[in-house]
């Protein structure tokens, strides 16, 4: 059995609690030039790095035995029960998500969030004219799904095709993917890779640049990178995500594109070296063990379930125009409840309905060896 790398599961989850606090935070933003935990929306593309890695390591040399079917089986099982989770639970908030920043969350009829809960089911990404919130989310009941279907689209393009690619090809694949990542952060009119979670075209583009490098490029460092032995990795990796996160936003809205050469930069540069260093130390002793076995088990729960949280924290905050101190109280509540609610999911929800699937999907697989070697 290959040695499992604990120290990315626990980066992971370092990764999730940071963005539910960014999101957090983020209510009391008033636009991308003065958000806190500045950069916390870099998560998704760490994720999407961390995702091409584990990928690759996981599959890249089961392709003898293992068939497109079987590929897309695993990783139904292992995303897609907590999607429905998360529409599930984003169905419920918003309907009692009357609000005065969402003026027309009122008059959208229980039918149609139920149609959009069950399209959010099966990854369905609404058209703007379909919007039940207002913010034109192809999930609106729940959006952080937005990169989930960027991660089915990556997943897809692996499977049918990536995984066949050479190194040298693969590489210019990674080079050209860097190029449109820079050009989007530093000649963008944002100077930032916020955005994706909309089937407008440029939204769309957007979400499309910030998948195709992280994930080209973990599958680059998982096929070529050798790894060493580095001590205390977890807590140096952890310190350096959480810096990369923290930084305030560089330049000013007269110098977008300095801010876009830092995304570029830690995009690019430190997420592939987080995770190197990641994968090449171990966590010291059975408690650190544990910790990051906890995170790493609890960061997809979280990032796929607290955003319907944080949208009804949202309205409170506009609604009665809470200051920061004080609606930190409630916030940090918000924080608590969206990883208790996590935990509670993993346990009761997600691992016994995956560990379900995956017996009955390896007694169909027996089944039929059964019938071929009848046949034979």
């Amino acid at each position: 059995m290959k040695p499992h790398y604990p120290i990315l599961d626990g980066l992971r989850g370092v990764a999730a609690l940071l963005v539910v606090a960014f999101h957090v935070c983020e209510a009391n933003s008033t636009s991308h030039l003065d958000l806190m935990i500045n950069h916390g929306y870099l998560a998704v593309d760490f994720f999407f790095l961390l995702s091409g890695f584990v990928v690759a390591y996981a599959y890249d040399d089961r392709w003898g035995k293992l068939t497109l079917k079987g590929f897309f089986t695993r990783r139904l099982i292992r995303l897609q029960p907590m999607v429905i989770m998360g529409a599930v639970i984003g169905a419920i908030f918003f309907y009692y998500q009357k609000s005065a920043y969402w003026p027309i969350i009122s008059e959208v009829p229980v039918w149609k969030m139920l149609s959009i809960m069950f399209l959010g089911f099966l990854m369905i990404p609404i058209t703007p004219s379909m919007d039940i919130r207002g913010w034109n989310e192809t999930y609106p009941l729940n959006g952080p799904a937005w990169s989930l279907f960027f991660e089915y689209l990556a997943n897809i393009i692996y499977g049918l095709g990536l995984r066949k690619l050479g190194k040298v090809a693969l590489t210019a694949l990674v080079v050209v993917s860097a190029a449109a990542l820079i050009y989007l952060t530093v000649a963008g009119p944002t100077g930032d890779v916020i955005g994706g979670w909309s089937l407008e075209p440029s939204q769309f583009g957007i979400g499309l640049t910030r998948m195709m490098f992280p994930f080209f490029a973990g599958l680059l460092l998982c096929r070529v990178g050798k790894l060493t032995k580095v001590n205390n990795a977890f807590f140096w990796c952890s310190l350096l995500l959480i810096t990369v996160f923290a930084i305030p936003r560089i330049g000013d809205e007269n110098t977008l594109w300095m801010n876009g050469i830092y995304e570029s930069a830690a995009i690019i540069l430190v997420f592939p070296l987080i995770v190197y260093l990641g994968a090449s130390g171990n966590p010291l002793g059975k408690f650190s063990a544990k910790v990051c076995k906890f995170l790493g088990d609890i960061s997809y729960p979280i990032y796929i379930t607290h955003y319907p949280l944080i949208y009804t924290y949202t309205a409170w905050v506009q609604d009665h125009k809470i200051p920061f101190r004080e609606a930190l109280p409630t916030g940090i509540l918000v924080w608590v409840s969206s990883v208790v609610l996590a935990y509670l999911c993993l346990k009761f929800y997600d691992e016994p309905v995956r560990a379900w699937l995956s017996k009955k999907a390896l007694v169909k697989t027996q089944r039929k060896e059964i019938e071929q070697l009848v046949e034979s």
